[in-house]
């Protein structure tokens, strides 16, 4: 089944799927951790070869989501095809929780406030959902990810604003964007494996541990996006009532079935 809020059924043509694991807006003073892509085809081969930096420029200087697209591409060594599409799946918050935009826009309060799990200024209703399967995704607002957060935000409003169902966005045309969680994507042994089978390739000339570690998020990335094109039924999808506007954490059904609490 096609999780709600997931792809319009495969279409032909050419398919490129683009892990990105972002950095802050300054991140070229942070060597521990920068923007950092990796590009798959449809068949789940690598694209040309990692890139990592800060995609800042790329974000100011491109002119539309094509244009940011092939510019994402080239920074990796690839062309897009004539008539592409590509699916990018993204490791930062795209969205802040409900209850938080009301108390800042309209200081409209939320019910009574219970543990950090379960608070709904700290974390959206995706992130909840996880921390009651043991995964602990940092918040936008409590921890250090506000300007990744905001960075892929940015890009999303810029090339990619129209939302076509709960974590879905698009430009109408060429790009999808989803927002995934590589510590998650750990969890699941299917997606272990593909990674695996693509490591040696993806880290071949990396300089450090922190660079590692980038190009290996931005694969797992690469690689939900993959699934969330190809094999979209494979995903857990977004309950009844999760609010659109706090987006969705795509991530294997497999990757939630190891722990359950």
């Amino acid at each position: 089944m096609t999780p709600r809020g997931g792809p319009p059924r495969s279409r032909r043509g050419p398919l490129l799927v683009i892990g990105w694991d972002v950095g802050g807006w300054n991140c070229e003073r942070n060597a521990r951790s920068r923007d950092a892509l990796v590009v798959l085809d449809r068949a789940g081969r690598l694209c040309g070869a990692p890139w990592r930096g800060n995609l800042r420029p790329v974000i100011n200087g491109a002119d539309g989501a094509r244009q940011w697209v092939e510019a994402l591409l080239g920074l990796c060594g690839v062309r897009m095809p004539r008539g592409a599409r590509a699916v990018l799946a993204i490791d930062a918050p795209l969205g802040f929780p409900e209850p938080f935009l009301a108390l800042a826009a309209e200081r409209r309060p939320a019910g009574p406030i219970g543990t950090h799990a379960e608070n709904p200024y700290l974390h959206p209703a995706a992130e909840r959902r996880l921390m009651r399967h043991g995964l602990w995704p940092l918040s936008p607002l409590k921890d250090m990810i506000g300007s990744q957060a905001t960075k892929a935000m940015h890009a999303l409003a810029r090339f990619a604003p129209v939302s076509t169902g709960c974590g879905v966005w698009s430009d109408g045309a060429c790009l999808t964007a989803v927002e995934t969680y590589p510590t998650g994507l750990r969890r699941s042994p299917g997606l272990r494996a593909e990674a695996a089978a693509l490591a040696a390739a993806v880290l071949r000339g990396a300089r450090g541990a922190p660079e590692r570690r980038d190009r290996e998020d931005a694969l797992l990335c690469a690689l939900l996006a993959r699934r969330f094109a190809l094999r979209p039924g494979t995903l857990a999808p977004p309950p009844p009532g999760t609010p659109e506007r706090e987006g969705w954490i795509w991530l294997p059904r497999d990757a939630l079935a190891a722990r359950r609490g």
